[in-house]
């Protein structure tokens, strides 16, 4: 059947540019196209959509409940100055962070479904967001590989992600609970994610993740950067050059995505409206 909208694969294992919709008109037949090429491609880029904040929310509501309904990434306070990296500010500290490959909320008890997130300012230098396709990078293990990482789990922290570049939070500010530090205990996952609606396998690993059960910490911090360092490449990454108006959407039950640097003298403003994961297939061991 004929989509009522243009698909563009990008060069990679995964993701397409959408465009000839608006994304906040969508009627049933053509949400419902949608949503089957999102879970065939995994990422879906709409360029020059400039939405409201109540349509982003609106859009990313039609794929399930919300884990929050907009939060800013950004180096600009609400003031409008220019957050500074010397001063150990902890958003700051996340931004850096999360130039680290990960999957969203896999620390908490609830793994994150997927995210809109769209693009208001952007800097002239850098910016750009990569995903990377744990379904393929699955598929590309040999087999004994396979075998091993199907019996094995990893514990997600980000506060063991973030000491990992030397950040400890302050505890009891505003951005403690916003950014995810309140309430996280180490959560066990398994390295192999089977997709509910798909059924495909793919890895579910990143920086969050650490000490495998049953392995010393020092073969498990090897394993995990090993199984990162071949999942993360080509043709399995893709990094989009954000333009104002750019909205992108993606499945974060099997990617991978990371910031990466910017002129940070230079203002970035983006929005992150994140989709719930389901209390059944997201859920951590036990």
């Amino acid at each position: 059947m004929t989509k009522p909208f243009d698909v563009l694969p990008v060069d990679a294992s995964f993701g397409a540019v959408v465009t000839g919709l608006r994304l906040p008109e969508l009627d049933g037949p053509a949400w419902r196209a949608l949503h089957d090429s999102w879970l065939e491609y995994a990422l879906l880029i709409f360029p020059g959509q400039f939405l409201e904040k109540d349509e982003q929310i609106a859009f990313a509501r039609r794929f399930g409940p919300l884990e929050f309904e907009m939060g800013a990434v950004s180096n600009v306070r609400e003031d409008g100055t220019l957050r500074v990296e010397e001063e150990g500010d902890d958003v700051v500290k996340i931004l850096k962070g999360n130039e680290g490959w990960h999957a969203d909320s896999t620390f908490k008890p609830i793994q994150a479904k997927g995210a809109v997130f769209s693009a208001e300012v952007v800097p002239t230098v850098g910016g750009h967001t990569g995903w990377a396709d744990m379904r393929s990078a699955y598929d590309a293990l040999d087999a004994a590989t396979k075998a091993k990482v199907e019996t094995l789990s990893a514990y997600h922290s980000l506060h063991y992600s973030q000491g990992r570049i030397g950040h400890v939070p302050k505890k009891g500010t505003d951005d403690y609970r916003r950014l995810g530090f309140e309430g996280d205990e180490d959560v066990l996952r398994p390295l192999v994610k089977v997709h509910p609606d798909t059924g495909r396998k793919s890895l579910l690993i990143g920086r969050h993740a650490h000490d495998i059960p049953g392995l010393a910490p020092e073969a498990s911090q090897q394993l995990l950067q090993e199984l990162i360092d071949f999942a993360a490449q080509p043709p399995r990454v893709y990094h989009h050059d954000w333009r104002a108006g750019d909205v992108v959407i993606w499945d974060n039950r099997c990617l991978l995505h990371q910031a990466t640097p910017f002129d940070m003298t230079q203002r970035r403003i983006m929005w992150h409206t994140r989709i719930a994961g389901d209390p059944v297939s997201e859920a951590a061991l036990g």
